[in-house]
């Protein structure tokens, strides 16, 4: 069992390469991404039709185009790319990065070296050669210089702005730059390029809501649907059985998200009763321990409905079924026909053999434990995992949305492993070869 379960997590590294490869794969090739994003905003948007739309990319320039082509990293390929997310090839420092054209015919210019007050002086010559030039304040062992040509800067505007001719014809540009290895295999996630924050931190800022809801989600449900569920099995047909399926099949046909949005128009909007948005009130630090913990309860219970309805019928009829089939089963009866108990028989000899099925699903509720739902919390606008999941995919940040998709597929990897392992523990007879 032991080298089954090493297999399996050696296998973890290799899944998390496929997936982050394709999700990285999809959000290159997929239209709308922030690159275009920015070249509309600076060109005036969309929709103002041709003429207009052409009048406003004057304004743009073809040294523009290249600033958020590195920005974005649209100027290396999506092997190269997805590389330096992974950090098996150094990537440019944006912090320390600049670009400067050429005066027109000259061969020298001046950059000004970032964070420093420093200058650096670059050269270049006619077969396309570049270089900084040696002096006692720019160490040309850290920083670099490349050199975008007038016919690469005119090739990469026909690429990104169709339809619109140059404005100018741009000259030689030279960009000061440092790198360094900066990717996953250095604990390193990068920064959303919307909030210019690290997205480790922006991860595990959200991390203690997301809790929460799992949490309490995973307490209510073990400790509730299993004996509702049973008794549900041992009062099969009976009018507590027909009326709770009644009850557990109507919330399991009502999706979170739109339950939460009935709440929020009647019970918040109406009524009056539970605040309309947010994990905690403005007065949250102000408060007592006691006026904490009911401020919080407050504020979740809307959203704990939600989260629960799904998966609270799911689980009671899993565990009804089961204990079911178990208590049909030829040993049950035996035990019974033994002079066993009935309630010995349900305890000792079904309910074990009734939460093995129940046991596999332990592991994949540890992700949701964390990721939450994200359609939730966008309705009731609490900033915990599931609306940053939101937020990346709907803002397109490439980093953002790989770090979260990172982050979920780990949860979703070692929650596999924790399931085989908890069918191990509850089923003696499961041995992994």
């Amino acid at each position: 069992m032991k080298a089954y379960f090493l297999r399996r997590l050696l296998l973890i590294p290799l899944t998390l390469l496929g997936i982050t490869a394709l999700v990285f794969a999809v959000n290159r090739l997929a239209p709308g991404g922030p690159m275009e994003q920015s070249l509309s905003s600076l060109m005036g948007g969309e929709g103002k039709g041709k003429r207009s739309r052409a009048e406003s990319g004057f304004s743009l320039t073809a040294s523009q185009v290249l600033e958020l082509e590195e920005k974005f990293s649209r100027d290396k390929s999506p092997m190269r790319g997805y590389l330096e997310w992974l950090g098996a090839v150094p990537r440019d420092i944006q912090s320390k990065k600049i670009g400067m054209e050429f005066p027109a015919g000259e061969k020298r210019v001046e950059i000004p070296v970032p964070g420093t007050v420093n200058i650096a002086t670059i050269e270049r010559d006619d077969s396309g050669k570049i270089w900084i030039l040696p002096n006692d304040k720019v160490d040309p062992d850290k920083w670099q210089v490349r050199l975008r040509t007038p016919d690469e800067q005119a090739e990469r505007w026909e690429q990104w702005v169709k339809g619109v001719d140059l404005p100018t014809k741009p000259e030689f540009r030279a960009v000061l730059f440092q790198s360094r290895r900066d990717g996953l295999l250095q604990g390193s996630l990068g920064e959303s390029t919307k909030y210019q924050d690290p997205v480790w931190s922006m991860i595990f800022k959200r991390m203690p809501v997301s809790i929460y809801f799992g949490l309490v989600t995973m307490i209510v449900i073990y400790g509730v649907c299993l004996p509702l569920g049973m008794v549900k099995a041992i009062k099969h047909r009976t009018w507590f059985d027909n009326a709770s399926s009644v009850a557990v099949f109507a919330g399991y046909a009502i999706p979170g998200y739109a339950l939460g949005s009935l709440l929020v128009v009647f019970l918040g909007a109406k009524l009056g009763w539970f605040p309309l948005r947010g994990f905690t009130g403005d007065d949250f630090d102000t408060l007592s321990t006691a006026g904490k913990i009911k401020d919080v309860i407050h504020h979740t219970a809307m959203p704990l409905v939600c989260y629960l309805i799904a998966s609270f019928a799911f689980m009671t009829m899993l565990m009804k079924n089961n204990l079911m089939d178990n208590l049909a089963a030829d040993y049950v009866r035996t035990a019974a026909a033994k002079g066993v108990s009935f309630p010995r028989a349900v305890f000792k000899h079904a309910f074990r053999n009734s939460i093995i099925p129940i046991a596999t699903t332990f592991g994949n509720n540890i992700s949701l434990l964390v990721t939450g739902s994200m359609l939730v919390e966008r309705v009731f606008d609490i900033n915990g995992f599931g609306l940053l999941q939101f937020n990346a995919i709907f803002e397109r940040d490439e980093p953002l949305i790989m770090g979260v998709v990172f982050f979920s597929a780990v949860l979703m990897l070692i929650g596999n492993v924790l399931s085989d392992l908890c069918v191990a523990l509850v089923d003696p007879r499961v041995s992994y070869k």
